[in-house]
Formats: C-alpha cells, structure tokens, sequence
C-alpha cells in the first residue's frame, strides 16, 4: 500500500483528494499546508509519495521539494497545481520532482498517471508535455551532454525515443519485444551516463533533443 504526504495550503483540498486516495487503496499518512511542516513531516514520516503544491506559505512547494530530494532521494514527489507555467514545470523537474499535474485533470486520469510512480514512471500532465516539447523545440536543442550522449548503445537510443514520446515501460517493452526489467535496465544505464536523476528528466532532455515527435 503506497503512504502518501499531502502537502497544500487549502484545508478543503486536503480533505478531498485525501478520501480520494484512500477510496483507491492508497494510505494517507499525513498532511502538511506548506513547505517547511511538508519538510518536517517527510523526515518524520517518511512517504512513498508526496502530492506537493508549488505555491503556499512560508516556504513553497518547489524548494521544499529540493529539500527533501537531497535528504531522501527514494521519496517520490509529484507535483500537483493550478500553475500551468512551464517555468514552474522546468524547476519542479530540475528540483528532483518525479511528476508535474494539474488540479484541474480527471479523477479517473490523474490516478492513472499516477499508478506507474512506483514503477518509475514520470506522471506529467498532457497540457504540460505538450509545453515542454514545444518550449524545447522553439528554443532548438542544446549542446549539454553531448559527450556522455555518445556513449549510448542503439538499444539505449531507442529506449530514449520511446520515453521521449511518453511510452510507459510495458508499452516500451512490447514494442521493442524485450522484458520491462530489460527497459528498467536501460533506463538505468541513460539515467546514469547522461548525469540524470529521474523519469521526467530524461524525457525533459529527449524533448530537448527533438525526440518527442512523432514522424508521420
């Protein structure tokens, strides 16, 4: 049963998405209304996940995420918000956030998205995905990692364009006809030599490269 930490600043949001996931088999150990208690919490805690906003009092969601990541690496944060600011969207996923969701998705989608957070999926809003590769595409791709991008095997290659295009793991492993623990493998070794520490940065860096479009 995932323990989930949730983290915002309106009491009657709290409550909701709280019987929510408790409806859908989740555990719901605690809850915080800023940053600093949702630091204080996490330590005390310790949660599979934490719902994080971004903006509440006295410390914000996206430096309490920053916080948190660099003392419990193995705690999941995803971001939930009304912000739609792809500014927002980049410093969540360069603060070790795992996820970035909008408060106005579906019940039935937003537990979809994140039901794959254990496996190491990268919930992130379509709306946000959609900013994110058209942000990387009109600024063009950037040179960063160019020497460690050569050290990628053609499996690992295709393995980056498939997450690119939001492809689950299951999904990436039926199309290439290997194991999902063989795509866990991969994703390991590129999340390891392109020097990045989750899901959704490696597919902030393939969007970065071009790799999200799909060729007709």
């Amino acid at each position: 049963m995932t323990r989930v930490l949730i983290v915002d600043d309106h009491d009657l949001f709290r409550d909701g998405i709280a019987s929510l996931l408790r409806a859908r088999g989740y555990r719901v150990v605690g809850e915080a209304s800023n940053g600093l208690e949702a630091v204080e919490r996490a330590r005390a805690l310790r949660p599979d996940l934490i719902l994080m906003d971004i903006r509440m009092p006295e410390m914000g969601g996206l430096e309490a995420t920053r916080i948190i990541k660099a003392e419990m690496p193995d705690v999941k944060v995803v971001i939930l918000t009304v912000s739609d600011d792809e500014e927002d969207l980049f410093e969540a996923i360069k603060s070790g956030a795992q996820g970035y969701l909008l408060k106005k998705l579906k019940s039935e989608v937003f537990f979809d998205l994140i039901a794959g957070v254990a496996q190491g999926e990268a919930p992130i809003s379509p709306r946000m995905a959609a900013k994110m590769l058209e942000e990387f595409s009109r600024y063009g791709r950037a040179k960063a990692r160019a020497d460690s991008e050569r050290n990628l095997t053609d499996r690992e290659e295709e393995v980056l364009q498939l997450v690119a295009q939001g492809k689950t793991n299951k999904e990436i492993a039926s199309q290439l006809v290997i194991s999902e623990s063989t795509v866990k493998y991969h994703l390991r070794n590129i999340l390891e030599k392109l020097h990045l520490e989750n899901r959704a940065q490696v597919m902030a860096y393939a969007a970065q490269r071009g790799l999200g479009r799909r060729t007709p």
